[in-house]
């Protein structure tokens, strides 16, 4: 009897981080979500390194580590791996499941590539949203200044109007 696996969207959204201006989740997280041992993951990378270029996966330096440790409690000194934690990319990710090669893997390497093609999509469209904001501040900026000259006008005319000297009239006197 196989059992199904559930995993949130919103637990691998948490899970994804963004380290070196670049989105990437940590390999002993991916390894609780692909049901194997951290160092099995690593074991796999490692022989087959040459699917990893350095754009999909890269471990983290030494400072790196101790920024990670102080975001986040479970990251303790002692407590982890003392090698340096790997760290992949969506592209490394998707490579993961070619080299695990497990039912498991694949299935959740489904999930978390749809979870990336979803964070982007919403980038996406944030984006498109603060481009649409900027410009209707700049029209409105536009409005704003030409309603301030069309009341310098009604002002000037204004003042032509108060200042406008009496003449006497010429004609015929009623």
């Amino acid at each position: 009897m196989s059992e199904e696996l559930i995993i949130t969207e919103e637990f691998i959204m948490s899970k994804i981080l963004l380290i070196r201006d670049t989105k990437v989740m940590i390999d002993s997280d991916l390894a609780v979500l692909y049901g194997v041992e951290t160092k099995q993951l690593k074991r796999q990378v490692r022989r087959n390194i040459e699917r990893f270029p350095e754009d999909f996966m890269f471990e983290l330096n030494k400072n790196e580590v101790e920024i990670l440790r102080s975001q986040f409690g479970t990251l303790k000194q002692g407590a982890h791996s003392k090698y340096t934690p790997m760290v992949f990319t969506e592209q490394g990710v998707a490579m993961l499941s070619s080299v695990l090669n497990s039912a498991t893997a694949i299935k959740v390497n489904i999930q978390i590539i749809r979870v990336f093609t979803k964070i982007r999509v919403m980038l996406s469209d944030t984006m498109t949203m603060k481009l649409d904001i900027e410009e209707i501040k700049n029209k409105l900026t536009n409005q704003s200044r030409n309603i301030e000259l069309v009341f310098t006008y009604l002002d000037e005319l204004m003042e032509k109007q108060d200042n406008k000297i009496e003449r006497n009239k010429i004609g015929y006197k009623k």
